[in-house]
């Protein structure tokens, strides 16, 4: 199945909830741009603004819109809304 959505995540080297963001996004045939926040203070500081003020990490976006962190994503999965999301064609830029 083809997926047409860009998707990034904002996360750090040593966050395990990043590493299960990843795994379910992969677990439905996508690999997210990861946009490391430990390696890059300016990559926070948009992670920052683009997530509301939400510091903590993973901070997940599909086609643009922010979808939160993991258990926003895990909560999006379990309703059956993830994979609509997955769906769309997007370039976004979250």
């Amino acid at each position: 199945m083809v997926k047409g959505a860009v998707v990034r995540m904002y996360a750090t080297g040593t966050c395990p909830y990043c590493r299960r963001a990843e795994a379910l996004l992969s677990s439905k045939g996508i690999t997210p741009e990861i946009l490391r926040v430990d390696r890059d203070p300016a990559l926070r500081q948009s992670m920052l603004k683009l997530a509301h003020g939400r510091h903590t990490v993973p901070q997940v976006f599909i086609n643009g819109r922010h979808v939160g962190g993991y258990d926003d994503l895990a909560a999006l999965d379990r309703h059956g809304a993830l994979d609509d999301l997955l769906q769309e064609n997007g370039q976004g830029d979250g």
